[in-house]
């Protein structure tokens, strides 16, 4: 089905006379006349050395990653935010959760604000993202955030998801130094059908292009004669969801629509004309019929298992047998999920749960919608249940002024407020074994707050708000918006931003260094990290062959994110949900604990004389890891807890891979075709490590040693590393390298 709604090419692309047509050959010169680099060049300060060096207009971050940047930051020397950064609060605001912990860190926010001449924004006042929209997007702009959702494309900004360590660069006056990236352009065209929200054309776009990279690592330029008849809450619901695709970042061409977003949001001096230029080259191209689209589904456990909803309601039984199979088989037969329960007697799917949160679904237009078909109707008193979550005070307070949170709530909708919490496993957590519909970004496993090790299991499935409602007013059986009859009266929406003005401390370009920081109990500096010596010597703690390995996976989210601000605390969990013996093995490493094998410690001395000038640590073996979020602690744990590399086939997104070398993690790769099974093995020696590294050496013979002291000869592979990044990981981590002056 995803056919019919989406065409991709890998032939590039010429813009002439404003439209696509297929060139032969790669035109560099005319990637430079793409949105995308007009942009990006505009925020470089080139060093001759074929990288971009990018220093960005502004940042965010939210309340699991801000403590971690701005310590990192301040150990290395910084006095003052050099740009506007506003620290959000909008995914730990449960201060339930781990006791005091949450208002804690929200209380050093603030002061951090305070002290270095930043924003600050209170707990459920705006999701991160929204606040960013409205407050730093600006046609031309580029905007980092340590959230891998940092997408702004449609107006006109060039958003960046990183880990903290890239945030902390930026704090200390350096760049984001990235190989130029190639630039895909995504034509649309025709008129979405009634019934048809954002989240529909987002899951069927992620699912044509995640599976095999086909975007990874490159910039999406969204263009085309389709854009005009979409709003601009339906273009930030496609734009933030391209985080899915794995693509680098996107933008968008601007017209009167984003014109009209900037003045109503009082800021109209935000925008200019963004238009595609003749000759513009573009290296692939995804075409997208907005005619053909229909109402999506996404089953676990990634946003890409997309289906549309009249395929899954014709084959039921089959799709979700399937699906249960391939989410128990990532799950290590730690608990079994069971999905065919949930279809009943009349062979419908039924669903026990609904949910519109967050930068993605609760947006002003699809509250709306959503209010629209359920008006005069309820949601039972079954099962099934509803919240819905305004991303912003803003636009709760339009959806109660105009009537829409009245009629949801005459429903049976428990209306809530800003928060990120659904997203990621910390609110809403559903019955085991239930399905939970969201329009929500992500689902992946336990972001709904399961515990598998407890022998605790749901699924989230995502949908668009329109089909939520539908679903909700058919009693929770399975029902896409396009099936129901339903109008939407025209409005506006009224933007009023008055609240920001009261609650929202605005302390950009007036530092007060005299401010004291304000430090909770669980609030700690990170421990010293071992720099990387000339040998290295890895135990496999962990060795994971599934296709893709998941952020979540390595340090997962919900509440153990309370302990955010302590990295020993934090580190506890790293792969909990996958690798349980993980952390006590890396500990034994770490520490020099426990006997080692007599075979294995007579090899171990053969291959290196000189325990003296050797690194010994942990390492991850994983065929894809990095998939997700950015949050730096998927990296530091492991470097907690004595870890000095990843070994893998290749990493899923740049943000992890960067996650990494910050904290000290050698990115190693196998080679391409090769199939080194190192399950069968218990440590790698790779020998001459850090003169290699220093001096741009990118492969290394290596050895993988058994138990019983065999050894085979293993080529591992870092490529790609700037000067800049061969001293950090020598130094063995982001921290040092400031220390030492950024010298190797």
């Amino acid at each position: 089905m995803l056919d019919k709604m989406i065409q991709k090419d890998t032939c590039g692309a010429v813009i002439v006379n404003g439209s696509p047509v297929r060139a032969d050959a790669v035109q560099p010169a005319g990637r430079e006349k793409t949105l995308a680099y007009r942009i990006l060049r505009a925020h470089d300060s080139p060093k001759g050395d074929g990288l971009m060096h990018i220093t960005f207009d502004a940042m965010v971050s939210h309340d699991i990653t801000y403590v971690g940047i701005i310590q990192t930051a301040r150990a290395s020397g910084m006095t003052e935010f050099p740009l506007p950064y506003a620290l959000t609060n909008c995914h730990n605001s449960l201060c339930a959760v781990g006791g005091t912990i949450n208002q804690d860190d929200h209380a050093f926010g603030l002061s951090a604000a305070k002290k270095y001449g930043g924003i600050f924004v209170p707990p459920n006042q705006a999701v991160i993202h929204q606040y960013a929209r409205e407050k730093f997007a600006g046609c031309g702009k580029m905007v980092l955030g340590s959230d891998s959702h940092t997408r702004y494309g449609c107006y006109g900004t060039l958003g960046v998801g990183e880990g903290g360590g890239e945030l902390a660069k930026q704090l200390l006056k350096n760049t984001w130094d990235i190989e130029p990236p190639e630039v895909v352009l995504v034509w649309l065209t025709g008129k979405v059908p009634h019934g048809i929200g954002p989240h529909d054309v987002a899951i069927a776009l992620v699912g044509a292009t995640f599976p095999g990279g086909w975007v990874k690592n490159r910039v999406l330029e969204f263009a085309g004669p389709g854009v005009k008849n979409l709003s601009m809450d339906f273009r930030i619901g496609v734009d933030v969801m391209t985080t899915e695709t794995s693509c680098l970042t996107s933008v968008w061409e601007t017209d009167e629509t984003v014109e009209d977003y900037y003045r109503t949001i009082g800021r109209p001096e935000a925008y200019s004309k963004m238009a595609l230029e003749e000759g513009a080259y573009y290296d692939r191209v995804v075409t997208i019929d907005l005619s053909a689209m229909e109402a999506m589904i996404a089953l676990p456990f990634h946003p890409s298992n997309a289906y549309t909803i009249h395929e899954l309601q014709a084959d039921p039984e089959r799709i979700l047998r399937e699906t249960a199979e391939a989410c128990n088989a990532s799950l290590g037969g730690q608990v079994t999920m069971d999905l065919q329960h949930i279809i009943d007697s009349q062979g419908r799917v039924t669903c026990d749960q609904g949910v519109i949160v967050g930068c993605s679904g609760g947006m002003y237009e699809n509250l709306r919608e959503a209010a629209a078909i359920l008006k005069g109707k309820s949601i039972g008193n079954g099962y099934f249940e509803m919240s819905a979550y305004p991303s912003s005070a803003p636009i709760s307070r339009a959806i109660t002024r105009d009537g829409t949170a009245e009629t949801l709530m005459d429903a049976g909708v428990l209306m809530k407020s800003a928060f990120c919490g659904p997203c990621f496993g910390a609110g809403d957590t559903p019955a085991h074994n239930s399905l939970s519909i969201r329009h929500a970004t992500r689902n992946f496993a336990n972001r709904e707050g399961s515990k598998p090790a407890n022998g605790q299991i749901a699924a989230v499935a995502l949908m668009d708000a329109r089909s939520i409602a539908a679903t909700a007013a058919n009693g929770g059986v399975l029902t896409a918006a396009t099936d129901v009859d339903y109008t939407v009266e025209p409005k506006a929406y009224e933007y009023d931003g008055g609240i920001y003005e009261k609650r929202c401390y605005n302390g950009w370009g007036h530092p007060c260094p005299e401010e004291p920081l304000r430090f909770g109990p669980n609030i700690t500096d990170w421990p010293t990290m071992p720099e990387m010596q000339e040998n290295m010597l890895v135990r496999l703690t962990a060795v994971i062959h599934d296709p893709v390995t998941t952020t979540d996976e390595l340090i997962p989210s919900g509440e153990t994110s309370s302990y955010r601000s302590n990295p020993i605390a934090l580190s506890e969990f790293a792969l909990s949900r996958r690798v349980p013996s993980y952390v006590g093995d890396s500990k034994q490493v770490r520490d020099r604990l426990g006997d080692v094998p007599e075979a294995l410690a007579a090899t171990l001395k053969a291959l290196n004389r000189d325990d003296s000038n050797l690194s010994v640590g942990s390492c991850v073996f994983s065929r894809k890891p990095g998939d997700g979020s950015a949050r730096e602690q998927a990296a530091s744990c492991q470097k907690v807890l004595g870890g000095f590399a990843n070994i893998c086939y290749e990493y899923a997104t740049k943000r992890y891979r960067s996650n990494c070398i910050n904290w000290g993690l050698v990115p190693f790769t196998l080679p391409e075709g090769s199939e080194f099974d190192l399950q069968t093995y218990d440590w790698v020696y790779i020998p001459g490590l850090k003169s290699g590294i220093l001096s741009g050496k990118q492969e290394f013979e290596a050895k993988a040693i058994k138990a019983d002291g065999s050894v085979s000869d293993l080529k591992l592979l870092c490529k790609g590393l700037s000067e800049e990044e061969r001293i950090i990981l020598t130094r063995g981590c982001l921290i040092n390298y400031y220390a030492a002056g950024g010298k190797a």
